[in-house]
């Protein structure tokens, strides 16, 4: 069962990573684009992703944890359990990662139980703050990524179930212990290049 999802979902995240290379053009060297705008393409991406997470926590972690058909861990591979929900969203974005375009997208936050997960950039700590300061309001960028003109935007990632909640607040190696629902936990990271070969 868990073979099948997988499979779906790297084909979902494949086709969407396909899309971008097809639907978004910038005129090289400058920031006007001549296709659908980078923030739409964006909001279309974070659409699918959280659909995809959403999906994933709620019908599939909750329940088979609930129903005691499987377990979640971190270490989801060595004990045959599910991945954590951010460990889900890292594992697609590496299978986008494979296919070109070069679409990224990662959870970051200020309070990272992983130091991976921390702001890598100054695009994502300056978007990080402001998502955490207007939760509503994505913050968008461009940026040089290598010899790259890039888009970025960073989304407010806000906890949606109790089991985020209990999970980063009872992990040892959380900074923050006192997360309520809704609360932001985070950014949701979407990174493209403008210019497509």
């Amino acid at each position: 069962m868990l073979r099948r999802i997988f499979g779906w979902i790297a084909v979902i995240t494949i086709c969407t990573a396909l899309v971008v290379a097809n639907v978004f053009a910038a005129e090289k060297g400058s920031d006007t684009s001549t296709g659908i705008p980078p923030q739409t393409v964006a909001n279309y991406l974070r659409a699918v992703i959280l659909a995809h997470r959403h999906f994933y926590t709620i019908d599939i972690v909750n329940r088979l944890r609930l129903e005691h058909i499987v377990d979640v861990s971190e270490n989801w591979r060595a004990k045959h359990a599910l991945p954590l929900p951010v460990q889900f969203l890292r594992e697609t974005s590496e299978m986008a990662e494979l296919t070109s375009p070069d679409v990224r997208y990662r959870l970051i936050s200020q309070w990272p139980i992983s130091k991976a997960n921390a702001p890598a950039t100054e695009f994502e700590r300056q978007g990080l703050k402001q998502v955490q300061d207007n939760p509503n309001r994505p913050y968008y960028g461009f940026f040089e990524n290598g010899t790259e003109r890039s888009f970025g935007a960073v989304y407010a990632d806000k906890a949606v179930t109790t089991s985020c909640i209990e999970c980063h607040n009872a992990h040892p190696h959380s900074p923050k212990s006192d997360f309520k629902l809704d609360d932001v936990i985070g950014g949701l990271v979407i990174t493209f290049p403008l210019n497509t070969k």
